[in-house]
C-alpha cells in the first residue's frame, strides 16, 4: 500500500511539475527528499519492530508511526513552501 501512495505521490508531483518553476521545484524537492529519508527510517523501524516482543515491539511501532506523520508533515510543508515561492515569483 505504501509502495503505490508513493508512485500515486510521484505521478503527481510529475503532472504538477510541468506547470512549476525550477525554485519551486528545488524547494519542493529538498523536502520529499527529507521525507524520504524519514520513510525509510520508518520502514527500518517497523522491521525492527517485526524482531521483537512486548512493550519494545509496541514503542518500534510508535516511533515508526511517529516518524510517518513526520514525513507526511514534511511534504506538506514542502508543498506550501513551493506555493510560497510560486506566489513570490508571480
Amino acid at each position: 500500500m505504501k509502495t503505490f501512495v508513493t508512485v500515486l505521490g510521484l505521478a503527481s508531483m510529475v503532472a504538477l511539475a510541468a506547470c512549476d518553476s525550477k525554485q519551486e521545484n528545488k524547494v519542493e524537492n529538498a523536502y520529499e527528499n527529507q521525507a524520504d529519508k524519514l520513510d525509510n527510517q520508518a520502514d527500518n523501524m517497523e522491521a525492527m519492530a517485526d524482531n521483537l516482543t512486548g512493550n519494545a515491539e509496541n514503542a518500534a511501532e510508535n516511533a515508526a508511526d511517529a516518524l510517518e506523520n513526520k514525513a507526511d508533515a514534511t511534504r506538506e510543508a514542502g508543498q506550501k513552501a513551493g506555493e510560497a515561492v510560486e506566489k513570490k515569483e508571480k
